[in-house]
């Protein structure tokens, strides 16, 4: 059939506006000065220019900010691990009251602090980017977006002091972390996922075995500490992000720029309406991805753990229950304190709406770790405390006023006035730190009715061992008082640890490519 003289110039107008676009996407590759692979004046004449001046002067942060997952779940995971490692417990409370939203935090060991970790390193990668090179921001918006970045970290580290949660030494070694994690994000991001998406599927399965090695060893604490719960959450989102990154960077429905594997999205061709309904469904998926997968894997995952339990091969952890020590996990198990259950949500959204109102003070142990760093602080005032009281006893007996037959005068001695008696015989004054802590301790004190004589002297102080009696005896006592307060942890099963791992697996996965490609499936996409 022949094509008459129109058809083949109109073919001939559209091949070369073809040859145009394809150009201009390949200039938009190596450039990277635009996402959506639209031409260069696409969102220019597209867009109001106040609108479009400030996309301009806002998309380098935006372009950067999936390497933000990298940073929050390093910083989680790895201070998790150095929590577990160290069993430092929080500052002691009382005196300090503690000041907290979370009820799992306050369980946590306190050295070093996650959240100063992860401000710090937040604030460091932000302004880095800020800095770089490539970005084209007005120096006024820099200098208060650089600002802005310091203020919310050092209002973090500085507000974990306040909320007795962290010691200096916690909040500072917790911001070296952050700052080393932001160093090597800045340095080596790029090439990392250059090296992770660009390559063939050996770098992910290195990168996944990797970081199902260190939940392997992550260390066993010595209490009852959540911090291992959280760091297998956040390994579970790295394995999740890693892998669907990369096949979903294979799959033609994602764009290479800002970065590979990114979800194509233009509000101006979606629409709002499009814009809201991703939104609400993608959260949907996720809460029934989680409400289906946890219930169904701490059903059926016993059995095999069984089996795989009578060959010796366990995933051994000191405070979780092993699979052949009981029948059944029970429902509505509280195991996650990242991802509320769908039947929190109303109350979370309520504690938003009133953060004062579900603050929580408290004074007092709430850990195992608490508890023994408060025993021990007692056992340290009491000895120092006893010891006071032999060194009065012993300067009373060597100094006291003699009688004519060279014995101590007790009754003179039990009726001179203590500031007298300090200075005749050597004593600390009753405004001197060892008779301070001693009436700090007058509970356990015993009082002597009567002149001071030897025969009415305490006989805890007379003979030694009955002394080391006594206060074996009171220690028991002040850990059964200190203990009693505490609330008793739950029991931990071993399937908990895998069921995590894949549920955040799978909620990082629908995030970077399950929900987009379901997007594309039922008409919410760019290509529709």
């Amino acid at each position: 059939m022949e094509l008459s003289i129109d058809t083949c110039a109109k073919l001939e107008v559209q091949a070369g506006e073809d040859q145009d676009t394809n150009a201009a996407i390949e200039t938009a590759k190596a450039t990277k000065l635009d996402a959506g692979l639209r031409s260069l004046d696409h969102y220019k004449n597209k867009l109001p220019l106040w609108r479009y001046a400030a996309r301009e002067k806002l998309i380098p942060l935006i372009r950067w900010e999936t390497h933000m997952v990298h940073i929050l779940a390093s910083g989680v995971f790895f201070s998790g691990v150095i929590k577990d490692m160290s069993c430092l417990p929080r500052p002691l409370s009382p005196p300090l009251s503690r000041i907290s939203m979370s009820h799992s935090a306050s369980l946590e060991y306190g050295f070093p602090s996650t959240h100063s970790t992860n401000a710090v390193s937040v604030a460091v990668y932000a302004v880095y980017m800020l800095r770089s090179a490539g970005t084209d921001i007005n120096p006024t918006l820099k200098i208060s977006l650089e600002i802005l970045s310091y203020f919310y970290a050092t209002s973090i580290v500085l507000g974990r002091l306040y909320c007795g949660m962290h010691g200096f030494f916690d909040v500072i070694i917790g911001s070296i972390l952050g700052l080393l994690i932001a160093m090597v994000q800045c340095l080596y991001g790029e090439a990392f996922d250059e090296f992770l998406l660009r390559g063939t599927v050996m770098p992910p399965i290195v990168v996944i075995l990797i970081i199902l090695v260190l939940v392997r060893i992550h260390p066993e604490p010595a209490d009852d500490c959540p911090c291992f719960d959280d760091s297998v959450a956040f390994a579970g989102v790295m394995i999740g992000i890693e892998g669907g990154n990369w096949h979903y960077a294979r799959t033609g429905s994602a764009w290479d720029l800002p970065v590979p594997a990114t979800v194509p999205f233009e509000l101006q061709s979606i629409g709002w309406a499009k814009a809201v309904a991703r939104i609400v469904i993608g959260v949907v998926v996720v809460f029934v991805w989680r409400e289906v997968m946890k219930p169904a894997l701490l059903k059926y995952l016993p059995p095999l753990f069984r089996i795989v339990e009578s060959f010796g091969l366990t995933l051994p952890r000191k405070f979780f229950v092993q699979a052949s020590m009981y029948t059944h996990v029970p429902q509505n198990l509280k195991t996650d304190s990242v991802l509320p259950p769908l039947s929190e949500i109303p109350s979370l959204i309520k504690s938003l709406r009133h953060p004062r109102k579900n603050r929580s003070v408290s004074v007092g142990p709430r850990s195992e770790a608490d508890a023994h760093e408060a025993l021990a602080f007692r056992v340290r005032k009491r000895r120092e405390s006893n010891s006071s009281e032999s060194k009065m006893r012993q300067n009373i007996k060597s100094h006291g006023t003699r009688n004519g037959a060279g014995e101590t005068d007790w009754n003179e001695v039990s009726t001179t006035n203590p500031t007298t008696l300090a200075h005749k015989t050597g004593l600390p004054t009753p405004a001197s730190s060892e008779v301070d802590l001693l009436g700090e301790n007058l509970s356990s004190a015993v009082f002597v009715d009567g002149p001071l004589t030897p025969s009415t002297l305490p006989s805890a102080v007379s003979t030694p061992g009955r002394r080391l009696s006594e206060d074996r005896r009171e220690h028991e006592r002040d850990e059964k008082e200190i203990f009693s307060m505490l609330e008793k942890p739950r029991v931990r099963y071993d399937v908990e640890v895998i069921t995590k791992l894949i549920v955040y697996t799978g909620i990082a996965w629908l995030a970077v490519e399950g929900n987009p490609l379901l997007f594309d499936l039922i008409g919410l996409g760019m290509g529709t």
